[in-house]
C-alpha cells in the first residue's frame, strides 16, 4: 500500500470563531473546548491573542494540554495569534510582540499582509518595511525557544490578483526566515475553488506544499470546497473551526472537512490526519457540546453532525433505506457518531 501523506489539522475555533456575532467565550469554555478538540484529534488549537485581553492572557499562563484531563495520546500543539511587529521598532521593543513571546504557547501564528493595498492603506507603511516586518517577527520567535512559527498571508488571494509578485514575496520570506508554516488566508471570503486551485498550484512552486496551509472563508458558501481544492493543489495544513463559526459568514468547517478527509477515497487513500475511526465518532457530540456551550440551538441540517444528516420522510426513500441504507445514504451515520432518522409524514 502506498504511504499516505500527513495532513495537519488547524482549530481556530477558540480566536477567529470568537468573532462569530454574538459569542464570547469565557476561560472555562476555552478549557473545555480545548479538551474535546484534542481529544478528537485537532494538531494545533488557537487559543487566542496573549495580551489582547484579560481572558486570552490568563488562558495563556499555562498550557491547558500539559494537564491530567488531556488523553496521554500527543496532545495538540498549543497556539497563540498576534501580529508581526509593528514597523519602525525591533521585536524586543514591541510590547503586544513580546506579550505573545512570554505565553505558554508551543507555536506561534502571526498575521501579516500579503496584499499591497492592505500595506498602503491599512499599515501605512513600505512594502518592503512589511516583508523585513514578516522575515524578523519568524526570526524572533526561532530564536525564543523550541516553538513553531506560523505566518498568516492576511489576503493573500485578493492581493495574488492585484500584485501577484508581492503577495508570493511576502509569502517566500515567511518561508526563507524558518516559518513551519506559510498560511494562505482568503480573508474576505470571496475567492472561488477554481482560483485556488490555480493560484495555489503557483505557490507550490516558491513554497514546498509541506509548509503550506490553507485558511478560508464562507462569505460565498465555498470554504470546505476551498479548503479541499487547496489540499489537491498541494496544501497540507487546514485551518477551520468546529461548527464553521467565525467573523461574517464564518471560517472553512472542520465538522464537514473531517468526516470529508476520512470518509472519502479522494483523500481517505491519499492522506491521514490524527483523526481515527475512534475520534471520528466522537464528532456529532463536539459539535453538540459547542452549541451547548453557546446555548444555542444545533442546526439540524448541518452536513455529517446534523439531526436531519441522515435522517428521511418521503416515502420511496424511506422504503429503501429500511431495505439497504447504502441506497440513500453516502456515508454510514455512525461513523460520524449520529445515526439514520426515519420520518412518518401524512
Amino acid at each position: 500500500m502506498t504511504q499516505r501523506e500527513r495532513l495537519y489539522l488547524f482549530d481556530t475555533t477558540l480566536r477567529d470563531g470568537a468573532q462569530t456575532t454574538g459569542v464570547d467565550f469565557g476561560l472555562e469554555d476555552k478549557r473545555r473546548i480545548a479538551a474535546v478538540l484534542a481529544d478528537i484529534g485537532i494538531d494545533y488549537v488557537e487559543g487566542g491573542y496573549p495580551g489582547a485581553n484579560p481572558i486570552d492572557t490568563e488562558f495563556f499562563a499555562s498550557n491547558p494540554f500539559e494537564t491530567d484531563n488531556i488523553s496521554p495520546r500527543t496532545p495538540p500543539r498549543f497556539t497563540a495569534f498576534g501580529m508581526t511587529k509593528r514597523a519602525g521598532r525591533s521585536a524586543s521593543n514591541d510590547p503586544g510582540f513580546q506579550s505573545i513571546l512570554q505565553s505558554k504557547a508551543d507555536a506561534i501564528c502571526l498575521v501579516a499582509k500579503a496584499w499591497d493595498y492592505h500595506v498602503r492603506v491599512a499599515l501605512g507603511i513600505t512594502n518592503e518595511e512589511n516583508v523585513a516586518g514578516v522575515t524578523e517577527s519568524v526570526a524572533a520567535i526561532r530564536a525564543s525557544g523550541h516553538r513553531e512559527a506560523m505566518i498568516d498571508c492576511e489576503h493573500f488571494f485578493d492581493g495574488y490578483k492585484a500584485n501577484r509578485d508581492y503577495a508570493l514575496q511576502v509569502a517566500k520570506a515567511a518561508y526563507d526566515a524558518g516559518a513551519r508554516w506559510v498560511v494562505l488566508c482568503d480573508t474576505n471570503g470571496g475567492t472561488l475553488p477554481h482560483e485556488i486551485s490555480a493560484i495555489v498550484d503557483d505557490v507550490v512552486k516558491i513554497v514546498p506544499g509541506t509548509h503550506l496551509g490553507i485558511h478560508t472563508h464562507n462569505d460565498t458558501e465555498n470554504a470546505v470546497a476551498n479548503s479541499l481544492a487547496a489540499v489537491r493543489s498541494g496544501a497540507r495544513q487546514i485551518q477551520g473551526t468546529l461548527n464553521g463559526l467565525g467573523e461574517r459568514c464564518g471560517n472553512a468547517n472542520l465538522t464537514s472537512i473531517i468526516p470529508t478527509l476520512l470518509l472519502k477515497s479522494e483523500f481517505a487513500d491519499k492522506f491521514e490526519t490524527k483523526v481515527t475511526a475512534e475520534r471520528l465518532a466522537k464528532l456529532t457530540r463536539a459539535s453538540r457540546m459547542l452549541d451547548d456551550i453557546l446555548n444555542r440551538p444545533p442546526n439540524r441540517h448541518a452536513p455529517y453532525v446534523g439531526e436531519a444528516a441522515f435522517a428521511t420522510k418521503a416515502g420511496i426513500h424511506a422504503s429503501a433505506i429500511l431495505k439497504e441504507p447504502e441506497t440513500y445514504e453516502h456515508v454510514k451515520p455512525e461513523n460520524i457518531g449520529n445515526r439514520r432518522r426515519v420520518l412518518v409524514s401524512d
